[in-house]
């Protein structure tokens, strides 16, 4: 019998004490030995709960106890959540959270603490919700050198563009949508302002490329300057608008950043539509794997934060091997000097935009406004461009090969 605590009763903290009783018998199988909630952390009362006696409010009585092994850090945030996980780590507890922005700013400290302290701190429920991506990358894939890790890690910023595309509404009115179904917050600027994908992009690109990868250094753009007219021209080009997170090595240089790209509908990620999640990692044996699937939700992310438990768990007396080394922004390349194509949409008359880019793609003209997809330019050469009496109202990257 493994004892547990977890912190917070949430969407995730109850959602992973229900997959834990709900499914106890396959979790105690696949754990080799039952596993039993001991405490539940909360300052809140829960008296119609049927595990009103399990809440407690003292963390004191949790990290003293050495009969707790393992605890859920289920907070949120920064600030009690890491103050919290590193007594636990400290006091030799493993750790499992679904907290992105715990592990994005402050994974290789925890990580560090776990190892000199032989115990785990595991976090597959912060990138992809139920979308097992930690361990293909640490595991089934640690043969391959990876080139490029990238994904629609946002559900709610995936939502409104599909909702955009398919019913040719304005990103106001996706939005007001989206949170009236209860997929944005009230405040959703962490999602359509890419932070979200950026904290996620961060954690994948950190394990993917061993070192870490603060948010801070990393370019972030969201979706509200996506319009309708972007939409018509995409589709006319024949390819779909998604908010990508994206970690490539080109030679030595590592390049991580978000912004809305134009992916083509011949690409499998094209197809992921809604608030699904999908994420491609390129290995140079392996090839690309997509891996797609509700990136969010209470019971898609307790699904994976109690796999972690179960491997915590099976883990308890050999730590498993997931680390990297510290990092900083010399570690980042200037993301301008990136070469890809390019997605533009101007009020410049076409001999104009034919003389200053040459051969272009164009997808025609709405309301006096032309979009086209340029040859393979940095984003410096685009500036000097741009600069010289092409306008862009929107401008995007294409995803594909350059």
């Amino acid at each position: 019998m493994t004892e547990i605590a977890v912190l917070g009763y949430g969407v995730v903290g109850s959602g992973t004490v229900e997959v834990l009783d709900n499914n106890s018998a396959k979790v105690a199988r696949n754990a080799g030995q039952n596993i039993r909630v001991k405490y539940i952390l909360d300052v809140r009362d829960f008296p119609g709960s049927p595990y009103k006696n399990l809440f407690t409010d003292s963390f004191e009585t949790i990290v003293n106890d050495p009969d707790i092994s393992v605890v859920v850090e289920a907070i949120g945030g920064v600030n009690a959540a890491l103050e919290y996980t590193e007594r636990c780590l400290d006091a030799g507890k493993n750790v499992v959270t679904s907290n992105k922005e715990l592990v994005a700013s402050h994974g290789y400290r925890l990580l560090k603490l776990a190892r000199e302290r032989g115990v785990n701190y595991l976090f597959e429920a912060s990138v992809g919700g139920g979308i097992p991506i930690m361990r293909p990358l640490a595991q089934c894939m640690s043969a391959n050198n990876i080139s490029e890790v990238y994904g629609i890690l946002n559900g709610t910023t995936n939502y409104i563009l599909t909702e955009m595309e398919k019913k040719g509404i304005p990103f106001a009115d996706a939005l007001s949508d989206a949170m009236e179904k209860g997929y944005a917050e009230a405040d959703p600027s962490a999602d359509v302002d890419g932070h979200d994908a950026c904290r996620k992009i961060c954690i994948l690109s950190s394990l993917a490329f061993g070192k870490h990868v603060y948010p801070d250094s990393v370019q972030t753009e969201g979706i509200s300057n996506v319009t309708s007219e972007d939409k018509r021209f995409a589709q006319a080009l024949g390819y779909k608008i998604k908010l990508l997170g994206r970690a490539q090595t080109v030679g030595a240089k590592l390049y991580v950043y978000v912004a809305p790209h134009l992916v083509s509908k011949d690409m499998l990620l094209s197809g992921v539509d809604g608030v699904m999640n999908g994420v491609v990692v390129c290995g140079n044996a392996v090839g690309d794997v997509i891996l797609c699937g509700a990136g969010a939700g209470k019971l898609p992310t307790a699904s994976a934060v109690v796999a972690d438990v179960i491997d915590a768990v099976k883990h308890l007396y050999a730590r498993k091997w997931i680390s990297w080394e510290d990092g900083g922004p010399e570690i980042i390349a200037d993301i301008e000097d990136l070469e890809t194509k390019w997605y533009i949409r101007t009020s410049a008359p076409r001999e104009k935009i034919e003389s200053e880019f040459g051969q272009v793609e164009f997808a025609g003209e709405i309301d006096n406004t032309t979009a086209f997809i340029t040859t393979v330019k940095s984003g410096k050469n685009i500036k000097d461009i741009l600069g010289r009496g092409v306008t862009a109202l929107t401008i995007f990257r294409v995803l594909g090969d350059y």
